[in-house]
């Protein structure tokens, strides 16, 4: 009887919803009220407080979540500790990344981790949002640079470096800059933003840039400066492969940003199953 509506009184606390968390748990709404209204009534206490507009912890119920979130993490991890005794990831591992990312480096890694492990099944959405972890049911999530959410665990994966580099065409014609000063005297191929970031002595500076193309797409941005239509400044997964054959030139090197983290992130509460942590372990290896 003391297990009876925990699990619904903790999903309902986390999700603010007994919609969302009828929806979590794969049971009907009026289920989920009737289990949290019996433990209210076997409690003695008022655990939410309802309005037509919103579901909030009383004093009471918030005491009662955090000895019960507790109870069940426990119980997950005694779940979690018998299923890491199976060497052999398997089941669905949900995540998201960001797109171009995700295409480029992500996915053609978690295809080969698909590979060696057959009975695990991968669902991926692409997205530059930022996403909520625990309402889009998410194992985890790949973000890149600095983290500001303090609530999820996070581990380092990799990290990218931004180089600024144009054809040699282009600069056989327009010149090479040597200062930051200069990039107002070329075009510089634009993404979503108008500046450009450098780290000039200790300190980060972002710098206006200006020029005849505006593309949301990293692609056509190279494509753009392999044509000589300009200077660009983008993620190594870019360019880094006509850095290498000269077909693109690093410039402005000594104003080059630190690299940036790349990193996994998942919710704090949560205990890493075997499945995920061997996919992690293996990006790890091969990012």
């Amino acid at each position: 009887m003391k297990w009876e509506g925990i699990s619904e009184f903790v999903y309902v606390a986390e999700y603010q919803s007994f919609t969302q968390a009828a929806k979590q748990l794969g049971i009907s709404i009026a289920q989920v009220s009737r289990q949290v209204s019996a433990l209210e009534k076997r409690l003695n206490i008022k655990l939410f407080y309802r309005t037509t507009r919103k579901i909030s912890l009383t004093e009471e119920g918030r005491l009662f979540y955090n000895h019960c979130r507790d109870i069940l993490d426990r119980l997950d991890a005694a779940e979690h500790a018998i299923s890491d005794l199976q060497a052999k990831p398997q089941g669905k591992i949900k995540l998201t990344a960001p797109v171009t990312y995700g295409e480029q480096q992500l996915l053609p890694l978690i295809n080969d981790f698909m590979v060696l492990y057959p009975d695990v099944e991968v669902i991926a959405f692409l997205s530059n949002q930022t996403l909520d972890l625990i309402e889009g049911g998410y194992d985890l999530a790949i973000r890149i640079g600095k983290l500001d959410d303090s609530s999820l665990m996070a581990k380092k994966l990799s990290h990218r470096t931004s180089y600024v580099c144009a054809s040699p065409a282009y600069l056989d014609k327009y010149g090479t800059p040597e200062s930051l000063a200069q990039l107002a005297d070329h075009n510089c191929l634009l993404g979503s933003l108008d500046h450009w970031r450098f780290k000039v002595g200790d300190a980060q500076r972002s710098i206006r840039v200006t020029g005849r193309v505006h593309y949301n797409s990293g692609h056509s941005l190279v494509d753009a400066a392999l044509k000589g239509l300009g200077m660009v400044q983008l993620p190594d997964y870019y360019v880094q492969q006509y850095l290498d054959s000269g077909a693109l030139i690093s410039l402005l090197d000594a104003y080059r940003e630190p690299e940036e983290g790349i990193w996994a992130v998942y919710p704090y509460n949560r205990q890493l199953t075997t499945k995920v942590k061997v996919l992690l372990q293996y990006l790890q290896q091969h990012l």
